[in-house]
């Protein structure tokens, strides 16, 4: 029991540090930088020593009990950064996937709703141009028996999932990207992934489910990186490389949330296609059948809860 603590409490403490010390000291030492150079001295590296040697020869500095001192200050500092900013992350995902975009305040409810019906308007556009170019393509192979090049047939499929993979409903590429997902298991098996997922998680593989923690995780990381774009902004109105730090901060975390949630939506659409027959058969259902709309009818009948009786009549 004392070694599994002991086990334990060092990866708490490993992760304590890699995702909010570390990440914090960075941008404490930035802060510094722009709090000592400025914009007339932006690179001014002798400016930045002599300051730094400047603070290490204070003479509340000379002492051990100082130095601790010091030392507690810089980690709760950076601890606080680091916190500051999984609060902005969170906040930064529930905005990228939007999953509730319908009941946000009033002034982005309306700025989501019309973004999703400029995504909407680009997107049919789009998908009317890709099914086109399948129709001719089926057609060329029924009449001449030759399939025809299929490069405009992808180049119009690419500009269409570039906007969504599926009809817009949300106001982000990534939103759409993991409300795909739900909406072609209904489409295809009639199957209700918010209600499915609780159930087929618990009976999945421990390989599986680490992939799909892990992938989650990623995406948690990517908005993250994004946060902390937030946090180093501010920074930029005192120091102008700041803003070449924000900069390549929010274009690498909005290429990693992409191929996060890309990824994500792949593994979570791919274990349900491939899982949900074990589901059937824990629940007594038989496995071996192909996965149909009436499977999924059934499964979906079976999941979800009854609601609640009706209250008892006054009079």
């Amino acid at each position: 029991m004392g070694g599994l603590l002991s086990q334990l409490g060092t990866k708490l403490a490993e992760r304590w540090l890699s995702l909010l010390v570390l990440p914090g000291a960075l941008y404490l030492a930035v802060a510094a930088t722009t709090h000592t150079l400025g914009h007339t001295h932006p690179f001014d590296l002798p400016r930045l020593t002599h300051r730094i040697t400047t603070w290490a020869n204070h003479p509340a500095t000379s002492t051990a009990g100082g130095q601790v001192v010091l030392l507690a200050a810089i980690l709760a500092a950076a601890a606080a950064a680091g916190l500051t900013v999984q609060a902005l992350g969170s906040l930064a995902e529930r905005l990228v996937l939007a999953a509730d975009c319908a009941a946000w305040p009033p002034p982005l409810r309306q700025l989501a709703a019309r973004q999703i019906t400029r995504r909407h308007d680009r997107w049919t556009l789009a998908a009317l141009t890709w099914h086109q170019c399948r129709e001719q393509d089926a057609q060329a192979l029924a009449h001449d028996g030759q399939r025809t090049d299929p490069a405009r047939r992808h180049d119009a499929e690419r500009a269409m999932t570039r906007i969504a993979p599926e009809e817009p409903g949300r106001p982000t590429w990534s939103g759409d990207r993991l409300n795909a997902v739900a909406v072609r298991l209904e489409r295809d098996y009639h199957l209700d992934l918010a209600t499915l997922w609780p159930h087929l998680w618990l009976i999945l593989p421990e390989e599986t489910r680490t992939q799909i923690t892990t992938a989650r995780q990623n995406l948690t990381r990517a908005t993250t990186l994004t946060a902390w774009a937030l946090l180093y902004l501010p920074l930029a109105a005192w120091w102008w490389p700041a803003a070449l730090i924000t900069a390549t901060l929010t274009l690498t975390g909005w290429a990693r949330t992409r191929t996060a949630t890309d990824t994500y939506a792949l593994l979570l659409e791919a274990t349900t296609r491939l899982h949900t027959r074990d589901l059937a058969g824990h629940l007594g259902l038989d496995p071996t059948s192909p996965l149909t709309p009436e499977t999924g009818d059934t499964l979906t009948h079976h999941l979800t809860p009854t609601p609640p009786p009706p209250p008892p009549a006054t009079g």
